[in-house]
């Protein structure tokens, strides 16, 4: 069967640098830095401090009172960055088949601060009089399950769990639905919100998170004094759109999804795979997937830890040969923090921008080379450029990659 071009026509984004994309995408243009001081609890005698948190976010002014008490921070932002994105769209849902409408909406860890507040209250007045509600705001799935509820899609629905790649997969997998002929339009993206002390707590017994107090050199990836990530939260959603039915409706289309690889190391529960052999696969597959032997941009995984951002520069290297020297590859993480299943939707939003605007992000606070991550990292000062085609990678834990290719729409 003929393969079916997929475009996006609608992107919406909550993260540390802004509570909407325009907000957010000018932070990443401005180079700013979203980390800062962890405020949503006290984190006395705990050594993480730090946070890429979304600052003066208000669920119950947009999302209503009534709804936004029944969700976890993660649905909240899930909902609002889709949203933006359904706004943007501008789909008419009387005009469509629900059935041929899919949502892919992904989180890697689901209702976090509501697994811990609820355990402490069941602990203290006994587990059967916790919320009615515990359930429904914990499970990962419901984030996905609210937009189908909100917008009246009834086709496939579904929440891709794979860590830190979750928000990718969830966006291939989105695209693969439609450009294989099961839906014409698909919401999709991934959202988290796991700024608690046990979730800190956890991340920092296994030596993950950075535990020093200043912000400018917390977030470094590539950089050789990285010695861990910084928690951050969000969400970031996209409308996919099957090429013919989105001009056929008038929509505006802000780029094209052209690639999708995903591989699994099957090397550890947390570590990449040193040689970078899984996610150079995953890049390889979605090179070939696009049809595309170039691309002009990587939006790295890039998380400033010490094994990953090593391990993704071979993968880069293996991948592409060569050509690696010659790639602009920069991580946004170094603004915004790790959002863990939200990151690689917020990263393809941030990409599918890079193209449309013709703007690379930078890599910001690079100032130790290491030996082992020397490609061109866009240090400290993102550059305009004219690239017409950019890979976002997402690597999780469990050793899952995912890799996207996007195309700047030029009519």
């Amino acid at each position: 069967m003929e393969k079916r071009r997929v475009v996006i026509t609608g992107m919406g984004a909550v993260t540390p640098l802004g509570n909407t994309l325009p907000e957010s995408w000018q932070g990443v243009k401005e180079g700013r830095c979203g980390i800062g001081p962890i405020t949503l609890y006290d984190t006395t005698g705990q050594k993480a401090t730090l946070a890429g948190e979304v600052k003066g976010f208000d669920p119950e002014g947009i999302l209503g009172r009534r709804e936004a008490r029944k969700m976890d921070r993660y649905t909240q932002l899930a909902m609002v960055a889709a949203g933006e994105a359904m706004a943007q769209s501008r789909l008419n849902m009387e005009k469509e088949d629900p059935f041929r409408c899919a949502v892919f909406f992904a989180s890697g860890i689901g209702g976090f601060a509501t697994t811990q507040t609820q355990c402490l209250a069941g602990a203290a007045k006994g587990y059967d009089k916790v919320s009615p509600f515990f359930i429904p705001m914990t499970i990962a799935n419901l984030a996905a399950g609210n937009m189908a509820i909100r917008y009246g899609f009834r086709g496939m629905c579904t929440c891709p769990v794979t860590a830190c790649a979750s928000g990718a997969n969830a966006v291939g997998d989105a695209f693969r639905h439609i450009r294989d002929g099961y839906a014409e339009t698909a919401l999709c993206g991934g959202a988290e919100a796991a700024i608690t002390s046990l979730a800190m707590g956890g991340f920092t017994a296994m030596h993950a998170l950075y535990t020093g107090t200043d912000p400018n050199r917390a977030s470094i990836p590539f950089d050789a004094q990285r010695s861990g990530f910084v928690m951050g939260e969000g969400a970031g959603a996209l409308v996919l759109e099957e090429y013919g039915h989105a001009m056929a409706r008038g929509a505006e289309i802000l780029g094209e999804v052209v690639g999708y690889g995903a591989t699994c190391d099957a090397y550890h529960i947390t570590a990449p795979c040193p040689d970078g052999s899984g996610a150079a696969a995953a890049m390889t597959q979605a090179l070939a997937d696009g049809g595309v032997t170039h691309v002009d941009y990587i939006n790295a995984h890039g998380t400033s830890t010490p094994m990953n951002d090593a391990g993704e520069t071979a993968a880069i290297k293996l991948a592409f040969g060569p050509a690696a020297r010659t790639l602009a590859v920069s991580s946004t993480k170094s603004m915004t923090g790790h959002l863990l299943g939200g990151s690689g939707a917020v990263e393809a939003v941030f990409t599918a921008m890079a193209l449309k605007d013709g703007f690379i992000p930078a890599t910001i606070h690079y100032q130790v080379p290491d030996p082992a991550c020397d490609l061109d990292i866009v240090p400290n000062q993102g550059r305009q450029a004219d690239i017409r085609y950019a890979m976002s990678n997402s690597l999780g834990f469990g050793g899952h990659n995912a890799s996207l290719i996007l195309r700047k729409w030029e009519g």
